[in-house]
């Protein structure tokens, strides 16, 4: 609904626009800080603010009023001030150009207004209007109550993009002084969403493997299901290719299922007394945590006072309003380290944080779990997939498994023409990654906002940290964590195995009957 015009000083939407239709944009006069000036990745943070690009080519709408995505009010992730809102139409272009997401549908709507929580119209908005929905409060008050234990994981991205919002440079890696600022906040328990991703690589890999073999009769490509935007993607537009979707958990919940199982057994901490939080880049992992399929640590303990898997998700952006609302300093904080059980990582666990990341661990995993040798050098830098192309592809020979063809995809109007393809019997891939987010969780809808508009300068810098981390790792492949060796022999036994099955796997679900899909444009990448 529209905000009521305010009173006094105030200027409603309306009077707005009536004054800036008359005064006309030619003979407006405007004072803008930063315009006209090139920005590099170093200069895009900080605040010297930024007009979008598309305001100086002809568009479609009128130029005074574009108009705006509907945000539903029970949106779990996403929210907008209206009097912020200047109807300039920059949250229709990405959903619609980038994510392909507004305007695919027919209307009237029927249930729910479809919106796939990536947030990434946070990132196109000027003003600042749209924003995640906060839930620092309720964290506020678990970290207040002695008799519950809070346990916070913080995935690989969350590290190179936290500093930007404490003045430091774009990409900078702030690992240890997050774990320091976490205690300071008084949480209990901090794990490495790293170690998870590491997990994911063995369930997701060991899928892969027996999909190719044959041991598993699920239909090939395999696609990952790590990106809860890019899964709600699949359940909107393409629900026949969800048995094409890795059954492996992302790694926010498969840690947020240990957390509540494994970690409760080995420190003998009851389940209902544990406070599960994730620290994301990522607004859809808001949706995520809510989903009535993450509840696996309830059935695990058959007590429906056993809470979701995971609690709480909070954003990048929150994080860092809750370190300066209680007055830390996070550039002077000396480095501390992860708790053990769940805070050992490999480098591979650390490049899932961008586009390709995923793929590059997944094979050098996958080679290991067919060959039982370890992956060649090659599969440490594997150059075809980095980068920040839409659609990326390339082949590798796994001795035993013959060449598999894989595609790495980021924004998901590019992951529309590929599912065309398959969707067509058309692809020649074995394996498929997709992330919502152009250039993956390094630029998710939680990740500091830039005074430029989204470009691959800041995208590839904060890549390149992620990728430095991998370089410099002593542990370079998933299935040489120790602690993941420890956890199947403590806990679950072996990769896909009943009890792996029961807390890492789940499936997912049509939403096709929310709206009627528009058909989609013929556009087929070229292979």
């Amino acid at each position: 609904m529209e905000s009521k015009a305010g009173k006094g000083s105030n200027l409603s939407r309306r009077s707005f626009l009536k004054f800036a239709g008359g005064a006309g944009i030619a003979g407006a006069s405007l004072s803008l800080t930063g315009c006209g000036q090139p920005l590099t990745p170093a200069s895009a943070v900080g605040g010297e603010g930024w007009m979008p690009t598309q305001y100086n080519e002809p568009g479609g709408w009128p130029t005074n009023v574009r108009g705006r995505v509907p945000i539903d009010p029970e949106n779990p992730a996403l929210r907008r001030d209206d009097q912020k809102c200047i109807l300039c139409g920059q949250c229709i272009e990405v959903c619609k150009t980038i994510q392909s997401v507004y305007g695919n549908y027919e209307l009237p709507l029927k249930n729910e207004i479809p919106c796939i929580n990536c947030g990434q119209c946070i990132h196109w908005c000027p003003s600042g209007a749209i924003s995640e929905r906060e839930d620092i409060d309720q964290v506020a008050k678990a970290l207040a109550d002695p008799k519950i234990t809070v346990v916070v994981q913080t995935a690989p991205a969350t590290r190179i993009g936290l500093g930007e919002e404490f003045g430091l440079p774009v990409g900078t890696n702030v690992q240890g002084k997050q774990v320091a600022a976490l205690r300071k906040l008084g949480f209990d328990v901090i794990f490495d969403t790293n170690f998870a991703a590491d997990l994911t690589i063995m369930e997701e890999g060991t899928e892969l493997v027996k999909r190719i073999t044959g041991e598993l009769h699920h239909p090939l490509p395999q696609f990952t299901s790590c990106c809860p935007g890019w899964v709600k993607f699949v359940e909107y537009y393409y629900p026949e290719l969800l048995p094409n979707l890795s059954s492996a958990k992302s790694p926010q919940q498969m840690a947020g299922a240990l957390v509540k199982t494994y970690f409760a057994e080995k420190n003998h901490v009851e389940p209902q007394k544990i406070f599960s939080v994730a620290i994301m880049p990522c607004t859809a992992k808001k949706f995520e945590c809510q989903r009535p399929e993450m509840i696996s640590a309830q059935t695990y303990w058959q007590d429906e006072q056993v809470s979701p898997d995971v609690d709480v998700v909070l954003t990048t952006r929150e994080l860092a309003r809750m370190i300066k609302r209680a007055g830390i300093d996070l550039p002077s904080l000396p480095d501390e380290e992860y708790d053990q059980l769940m805070g050992v990582a490999t480098g591979a666990g650390a490049i899932f944080g961008t586009t390709g990341g995923v793929m590059e661990a997944a094979v050098r995993s996958a080679y290991y779990l067919v060959t039982g040798e370890q992956p060649p050098a090659a599969l440490w830098q594997l150059t075809p997939v980095r980068g920040m192309e839409g659609v990326k592809e390339a082949a590798v020979s796994i001795p035993g498994a013959g060449e598999i063809r894989i595609a790495v995809i980021s924004g998901l109007d590019n992951a529309r023409a590929i599912m065309e393809q398959v969707k067509a019997g058309n692809s020649p891939w074995t394996f498929i990654e997709v992330m919502a987010c152009p250039g993956g969780c390094q630029y998710g809808g939680g990740q500091p906002r830039s005074s430029a508009p989204p470009s691959d300068g800041v995208r590839n810098t904060r890549a390149a940290s992620l990728y430095k981390i991998d370089a410099q790792a002593k542990l370079r492949n998933s299935h040489d964590n120790p602690q993941i060796k420890q956890v199947y022999a403590e806990f679950l036994t072996s990769p896909l195995s009943e009890k792996a099955e029961e807390l890492l796997h789940t499936h997912y679900i049509s939403r096709a009957e929310e709206f009627d899909a528009k058909k989609p444009q013929s556009h087929e990448y070229e292979v």
